[in-house]
C-alpha cells in the first residue's frame, strides 16, 4: 500500500507492505483521517515516550510508523476469528486503539498498528461502529477529535453555580465548548490569542471569547461570573460566589503553571494540553488556594459513542473546524501546516 511514513523524524510516501488482520481485527480502507496535534507531539518527540510504561505508544525512529488516529474507514476484509457483523464496503470509525500479541497499542503511534495516513489500516472488530450517517467521510473522521473535549466536558460535571473558562481554542477546546453548551452550562468563557480561532469558538457554543493580549482571562472571568461588587454582596448574601471550572487545553510550559497562579480560589482544572516535554507546577500555590486539578487523558467508549453519534446525526456541526483535504503526497506540508495557530482546527488526510 502506499503511505505518509515516519522514519528518522521525516514523513516520506513510498509503498510499504499491507497490514495482515489478526485475530478479532479487521482490515480497513482509509477514507479520511484528520491531523491532530497529537501527530505532531508524537513526531516531534520522540524522547516523551520513554518514561511511558503502558506500552502503547512506541516511537522507533529505525521502523516505519504510518499515523493518523482520526479516521473514517472502509471495511475490506475480516482477520480470523471475528463475527463479520459488518459487511464488507460499510463506512465505520472506532476508539484508536488496537488489541495486538504485544497488548494494547495506540492506532497510529506504533509498527504494528499503523494509522490513517495509509490506504490501509487495522480495526479491533469489538469496538468498531458503523457510520449511519450520509454525511462525508471528511466530516465523520473528525469525531474522535471531538470526543477528547467532550468527555472532559461530560467528567468535569459543571454544575449551575460555576462558570467555565476554556484556555486555548483548538480542536480539543473547542470540542469540549460544543459539550457545555449541548449540557446547558454556561455562560462560556474561550480564552485565544488567535482572532480566527476565538470566531471558531464561538461557532462551536461559546459565549464570550477573550484576546489574553487584551485582558486577563482570569480578570475577564472575574468580570462575567460576579459582575459589579453590588452584584458580588447579593451573591454572598443569597448563594456565595460562582465556582471556576477551567479547562487547559493549550499544551505549551508554563500555561498551566500561570493558571494555578492566576485562578481564584477553589478552581477546579481539567488540563488537556500536557507538554510532551513536562512542565513544573507551583504545587505549594495550588495547595494554599485550594486547587483541583485532573489530567484529561482519553475518552471513554461511552463518550467516544455519544460524539461518534453526536457528529455522524448533524446534531453537532463540525463544518466550522475543517480547512483543506490533501493527498498523501501532501501529508508532510499539510503537517507543518498544522503547527500555524492561524489554520484550522483540522486538516483532513484522504489517501
Amino acid at each position: 500500500m502506499r503511505a505518509a511514513v515516519l522514519r528518522g523524524g521525516t514523513v516520506e510516501v513510498r509503498d510499504i507492505d499491507d497490514p495482515i488482520p489478526g485475530p478479532g481485527q479487521l482490515l480497513v480502507r482509509s477514507l479520511a483521517c484528520g491531523i491532530c496535534a497529537s501527530d505532531l507531539h508524537f513526531m516531534d518527540h520522540p524522547e516523551a515516550g520513554v518514561d511511558d510504561d503502558s506500552g502503547m505508544s512506541t516511537y522507533d525512529q529505525d521502523v516505519d510508523i504510518v499515523m493518523g488516529h482520526e479516521y473514517c474507514a472502509e471495511v475490506v476484509d475480516y482477520g480470523p476469528a471475528t463475527e463479520r457483523r459488518i459487511p464488507i464496503g460499510t463506512r465505520v470509525s472506532s476508539l484508536p486503539v488496537l488489541s495486538t500479541a504485544g497488548g494494547r497499542k495506540i492506532i497510529g503511534q506504533n509498527p504494528e498498528s499503523p494509522g490513517g495516513f495509509g490506504e490501509y489500516l487495522l480495526l479491533d472488530e469489538s469496538i468498531t461502529r458503523v457510520v449511519h450517517s450520509e454525511l462525508p467521510s471528511e466530516m465523520v473522521c473528525v469525531a474522535d477529535a471531538i470526543s477528547v473535549g467532550w468527555s472532559a466536558a461530560s467528567r468535569a460535571q459543571v454544575t449551575t453555580k460555576e462558570v467555565p473558562l476554556v484556555i486555548g481554542c483548538g480542536a480539543i477546546a473547542l470540542s469540549a465548548i460544543a459539550n457545555l453548551k449541548r449540557l446547558g452550562v454556561g455562560p462560556i468563557i474561550a480564552v485565544d490569542f488567535v482572532a480566527s480561532r476565538r470566531e471558531t469558538a464561538l461557532a462551536m457554543g461559546a459565549d464570550i471569547v477573550v484576546d489574553p493580549a487584551d485582558i486577563s482571562p482570569f480578570q475577564a472571568w472575574r468580570d462575567v461570573a460576579y459582575g459589579s461588587p453590588e452584584s458580588m454582596k447579593e451573591m454572598m448574601a443569597i448563594a456565595g460566589l460562582p465556582g471556576c471550572v477551567v479547562f487547559e487545553c493549550v499544551g505549551v510550559p508554563g500555561v498551566l503553571d500561570s493558571i494555578i497562579k492566576g485562578c481564584e480560589r477553589g478552581t477546579r482544572i481539567y488540563s488537556m494540553g500536557g507538554p510532551p516535554e513536562g512542565d513544573h507546577l507551583h504545587t505549594l500555590t495550588a495547595k494554599r488556594k485550594g486547587i483541583n486539578i485532573q489530567f484529561g487523558g482519553g475518552p471513554t467508549m461511552e463518550h467516544w459513542d455519544e460524539a461518534f453519534a453526536a457528529v455522524c446525526s448533524g446534531s453537532l456541526d463540525v463544518t466550522p473546524m475543517l480547512g483543506q483535504t490533501v493527498g498523501l503526497d501532501d501529508v508532510s506540508v499539510a503537517l507543518d501546516a498544522a503547527r500555524d495557530a492561524n489554520g484550522p482546527a483540522r486538516i483532513i488526510v484522504v489517501p
